[in-house]
């Protein structure tokens, strides 16, 4: 059975403890900047991240914000895992990167390209030939109609739906229930 490292021990964690178990993967610990935690779900927490301990176990970094996320993994050492969930579907033709997280029931289409350290979450849908680049969120619910191309660091809201053939710019939020018809900027708020 393969064996991970989780860097973080809140909510996103739980949801990634499932994944890995759906993959028959096992969880040997967690690391946490919150030293006053000492077990996640019976799973042992260390504390700070410590770059020598169970050197050669893959690590995802299992924070929800964007920005954290990316933070810290840039400060890992350890390889990168990617965790899908059994019941996503994933075409064999789309490319994952490492440190990436499918969650339940995703779909991801041909020639998708999800970046690094992103989050395709619970019933999203990202459909053929949508680039999503690296610490990316495309949250519950949300459809990313083909050909889109979607900037580091945004976050594409629950429910949310991006058109065919839109370019969102990096560190972008789209608001829950939103509609995007058209190319966004850098760092913009879609309400």
């Amino acid at each position: 059975m393969e064996e991970y490292l989780l860097y973080g021990s809140g909510g996103h964690a739980k949801v990634v403890l499932e994944c890995l178990r759906s993959e028959n993967k096992s969880t040997i610990g967690l690391f946490d900047d919150d030293t006053s935690i000492f077990f996640f779900k019976n799973i042992k927490v260390f504390g700070k991240y410590d770059a020598k301990r169970h050197k050669d176990v893959k690590v995802i970094v299992t924070i929800g914000n964007n920005k954290i996320r990316k933070s810290i993994a840039e400060k890992i050492l350890h390889p990168f895992g990617i965790s899908i969930h059994r019941s996503a579907l994933v075409s064999s033709e789309a490319t994952i990167g490492k440190g990436t997280m499918v969650l339940h029931r995703a779909i991801i289409q041909a020639d998708a390209r999800i970046g690094n350290h992103a989050i395709i979450n619970t019933n999203a849908i990202v459909e053929h030939d949508c680039v999503i680049e690296d610490f990316v969120h495309v949250a519950p619910g949300a459809v990313v109609c083909g050909n889109v191309h979607i900037g580091e660091g945004t976050l594409v809201g629950a429910n949310a739906v991006i058109a065919p053939n839109i370019k969102i710019g990096k560190w972008c939020l789209i608001s829950a229930g939103s509609s995007v018809l058209e190319d966004v900027q850098d760092n913009s708020l879609v309400k």
